[in-house]
């Protein structure tokens, strides 16, 4: 069983995509051979990732063509599902066909319809967890056991629950998907249906994009379930050296670098920018945009602002004076700008994959949580990892100008904070390189499943 054959499905959002292709590539370099699925819309954008892949890895479309990503969220979630699962049937049964059967098929959240196909099809398969394990365990707490107590929370403010392997946590804590309203919208039900399909496995396995000083409690809080931490999945160059050519995650593709940044950055005094970034799904109100530039412009710190295409700049009052001040631009190089000398801090909306970026470089963040996993994800860094501070809201949920210059201040200023922040930053290689704690995990993990099917 030296050839095991791996499929690997993952929703196309960005937050998916990127751990998923860094997955992809680091089984394939450790010999397997590995089809990566995805949305046809998002490969069609992942030229450069798709044209020279390394050996092994090979990329194969769902169809989406009827359906909008930026369109309504939950309508693309579950519309999906029909199409991707006439196609992931059959690229199961054609390469069982040729001969080449898939030997396990590891696929992420909301696409639970993936486990079940292959379960269908007598085929073993792992659930990868994209997002935090301090976020699988709050679901995990939410949906057994605990759900009247965070209920609670939430209709209350002054309260807080305590949760095993997770810190104290308040309402504005919670990922927006627990506080709705409504919570058999979005991931809650989907969460449940993953949970569902682990609880039937023998031995249940989940890997999951962190690693083992990172979340120490939190991967090994739920008895039953067998967390395989093999983060931080970020592109090798930037992390563990063995592919110095390995620069680009999936969404770098999806701009050109025609931005004359890294010039900038280089005429800056070290650890003295700020940058501001709010991922590829966030789009700031106007007031909230308003209100950053002016905190920006009380800060007097040079900043660079990644302002997405849809969110440009020229409505901005003092646009004039925040070009004088900083840059502006439509896209960047994300962890090539963070592990730039240059940078002091990062405001983030504290999306998983920033953060974990942010842990990589040794920069402390700001955090700016705007929904999904960001409020818990913006918890961990500032009152677990100690790497950074989160900006309060008014009554209205603005963060208000005064408020963002205090915080970029005290992390830019913070000593602690930057020392911690190159202590996660040193553990974070640790455990990427070959023989460190993530390393050595994923290949338990390709062992144990070559046990299996042997078995």
């Amino acid at each position: 069983m030296d050839d095991l054959r791996v499929l690997l499905v993952t929703f196309p959002g960005q937050g998916f995509i990127n751990p998923s292709l860094q997955l992809a590539k680091r089984l394939a370099a450790m010999g397997l051979t590995v089809t990566f699925v995805t949305a046809a819309s998002a490969l069609n954008r992942m030229a450069k990732a798709t044209a020279t892949p390394p050996a092994g890895l090979t990329f194969a479309p769902l169809s989406d063509t009827d359906l909008d990503l930026d369109g309504d969220f939950e309508t693309y979630v579950t519309e999906l599902q029909r199409p991707g699962s006439e196609a992931v049937a059959e690229i199961i049964t054609s390469a069982a066909g040729r001969g080449q059967p898939f030997n396990l098929v590891v696929y992420t959240l909301l696409l639970p319809w993936v486990g079940q196909i292959a379960g269908s099809l007598n085929l073993p398969s792992t659930f990868f967890w994209v997002q935090p394990a301090a976020l699988f365990g709050l679901y995990y707490h939410y949906l057994y056991g605990y759900g009247d107590a965070i209920r609670e929370i939430i209709s209350d403010p002054s309260l807080f629950v305590d949760l095993p392997g997770l810190p104290r946590l308040h309402n504005r804590d919670l990922p927006s998907f627990i506080q709705a309203s409504n919570v058999n919208s979005g991931p809650v039900p989907l969460v449940r249906e993953h949970l569902g399909a682990v609880a039937t496995e023998r031995n249940p396995k989940i890997l999951v994009n962190s690693f083992d000083a990172l979340e120490p409690e939190a991967l090994r809080v739920i008895e039953n379930i067998d967390f395989v931490a093999v983060g931080p999945l970020i592109p090798s160059a930037f992390l563990d050296g063995k592919d110095p050519s390995d620069t680009s995650f999936g969404g770098d593709l999806f701009h050109n670098k025609l931005e004359n940044y890294m010039e900038w950055l280089n005429s800056k005094p070290r650890e003295s920018v700020v940058y501001v970034s709010f991922g590829s799904l966030v789009v700031l109100s106007d007031q909230q945009k308003e209100e950053l530039a002016r905190g920006l412009l009380e800060s007097r710190r040079p900043f660079l602002w990644v302002m997405r295409g849809s969110e440009k700049g020229e409505k901005l009052s003092r646009k004039e004076e925040l070009e004088e001040l900083g840059m502006m631009v439509p896209w960047c190089s994300q962890v090539e700008v963070l592990q730039h000398p240059s940078l002091g801090c990062f405001v983030s909306h504290c999306g998983w994959n920033s953060t974990v970026e942010s842990l990589v470089s040794g920069v402390p963040v700001v955090g700016f949580p705007q929904w999904s996993d960001q409020a818990t994800n913006a918890k961990l860094v500032e009152d677990v990892w100690m790497t950074g501070k989160t900006v309060g809201k008014n009554e209205e949920g603005v963060a208000e100008s005064g408020e963002i210059k205090r915080c970029i201040e005290m992390v830019m200023e913070g000593e602690e904070m930057r020392r911690n922040a190159k202590k996660w930053k040193d553990l974070a290689k640790e455990a990427a390189i070959e023989g460190g704690s993530s390393d050595l995990n994923l290949k338990a993990f390709v062992a144990h499943v070559k046990a299996e099917i042997r078995g």
